[in-house]
């Protein structure tokens, strides 16, 4: 009994220590199992992340990285700039002077026209007369001939619209859209381009596909032109209002003259711009069609004459041939004086001089986009680009320079006082605006070359 007695502590100190014992190896388990566990949810958030950053749907912080940086304009900043005009509050797909020189028109997919005063360019402010579009958005905008209307491209009807655009009747004396009026038919396939003759007899739309229709002012239709280029890129009508002209799939441009009023409209081939090794992307006239540049997939640009005898069979006169240095596809311009060309590459320009063949600088970014228009004015004194949701207005210092040294020229040859005195007073003028360009800060002159 007594044996018994004193084996009864021993085994409850066993007890005790194996309890203890079972009691760590239990905690032991527990942590290394909640660890384990916090290894493989950080291992399986880690492979998540993965995944949804490599798949189709990106994550939320991916998302808000990429809409910081849509966001983030760094506005343009050159010597040269003259103004960015601002109100449009989508990307701007196309823009056109008026005649008279006064307005620029500007369509954006906001669905709105903007009307622009020329005089403002040189202004701190640009007021804007804003045109809605009804149910619509416009793709391609050109003034009439009598600078009164607007015609239009409409992206979902695919038909044509005419803007009335004139003083309104209630006394204030504001310009607005008196009344607008569609085409009775929709185009058999999309509009790409479209133009109006400055003589005021007919509208073209330049199609997708192979077609260029020939309309009169109220829209019926009265020829087609079949381009044979398996895919129309580009298609215009030349400031003189003579001549319709197409590039595409095929390296030329086509040329048909356009005669007479509706129901007696004439098409006839005219000529070709010949010579590129691959399709053109876009082409110009100067102000007279005298002259006409094209820009090619081929990497290079061309200047011609065109002031020819088509109707004896002669073709455009190959002048130039220059390297584009910008990347494709490329919009050009060729000045109403024929001096200067621009030509356009993704966000940026380079400027050349048409008349010495030689390539002048190079403005770099000057969207946050790629550019989808670009012009000249009438005065030869601006050159305008869109391409996001703002209109970059630039000084033609390539232009004032070509013509400084061509009126120097002149006056070599000048056969009178009057005539000399009369060179030497432009040649001032010329003179004085490119110092002022180049020698006083705008506001945006910093970091110029």
């Amino acid at each position: 009994m007594a044996e018994e007695e004193s084996s009864l502590p021993v085994i409850a100190v066993t007890a005790a220590v194996g309890a203890v014992v079972l009691l760590l190896a239990l905690l032991c388990g527990l942590g290394r199992s909640d660890k384990k566990r916090e290894n493989e949810d950080e291992k399986q958030e880690s492979e998540g992340k993965t995944e949804k950053s490599t798949g189709d749907k990106p994550v939320k912080k991916s998302k808000l990285v990429q809409k910081s940086k849509k966001t983030v304009f760094v506005p343009f900043s050159h010597q040269w700039l003259a103004c960015s005009l601002k109100g449009h509050s989508n990307r701007v797909v196309s823009l056109d002077f008026s005649p008279n020189g006064k307005y620029l028109v500007s369509a954006s997919d906001d669905r709105v026209l903007m009307l622009w005063s020329t005089k403002e360019f040189s202004q701190k402010e640009h007021k804007f007369i804003r045109m809605n579009v009804e149910l619509d958005s416009v793709t391609n905008i050109k003034f009439s001939p009598d600078s009164r209307a607007v015609v239009g491209s409409l992206a979902n009807s695919n038909t044509v619209r005419v803007f009335r655009v004139g003083k309104k009747d209630d006394g204030s004396g504001n310009v607005g859209v008196l009344s607008t009026a569609d085409f009775p038919k929709a185009a058999p396939a999309e509009i790409r381009n479209i133009g109006v003759s400055s003589k005021g007899n007919f509208i073209m739309a330049g199609l997708a596909g192979t077609q260029i229709i020939i309309y009169d002012l109220k829209g019926e239709q009265q020829e087609m032109i079949n381009t044979h280029q398996m895919s129309n890129n580009y298609s215009a009508v030349s400031p003189c209002g003579r001549f319709v002209a197409c590039s595409g799939f095929t390296p030329d441009v086509k040329i048909w003259e356009v005669s007479g009023t509706a129901g007696e409209i004439k098409v006839i081939r005219a000529m070709e711009l010949k010579g590129h090794n691959s399709g053109i992307y876009c082409f110009s006239f100067n102000g007279d069609s005298s002259r006409a540049a094209t820009v090619s997939k081929d990497g290079t640009w061309k200047l011609w004459d065109t002031d020819v005898r088509y109707s004896q069979g002669q073709d455009a006169k190959l002048l130039f041939t220059g390297s584009v240095s910008l990347e494709g596809p490329n919009l050009i311009a060729l000045s109403p004086d024929g001096r200067t060309v621009a030509i356009s590459g993704q966000s940026s320009v380079v400027f050349w001089d048409a008349l010495a063949g030689k390539e002048l600088q190079t403005l770099h970014k000057l969207h946050s986009e790629p550019i989808t228009g670009l012009a000249f004015d009438n005065t030869n004194h601006y050159l305008v680009t869109s391409g996001d949701k703002h209109i970059q207005v630039v000084h033609n210092v390539p232009g004032y320079q070509a013509t400084v040294v061509d009126l120097q020229e002149k006056e070599k040859k000048a056969t009178s006082a009057g005539m000399r005195d009369r060179i030497r007073s432009q040649i001032k003028e010329a003179s004085e605006t490119l110092a002022t360009i180049l020698g006083e800060s705008n506001g945006s002159a910093a970091g110029a070359k």
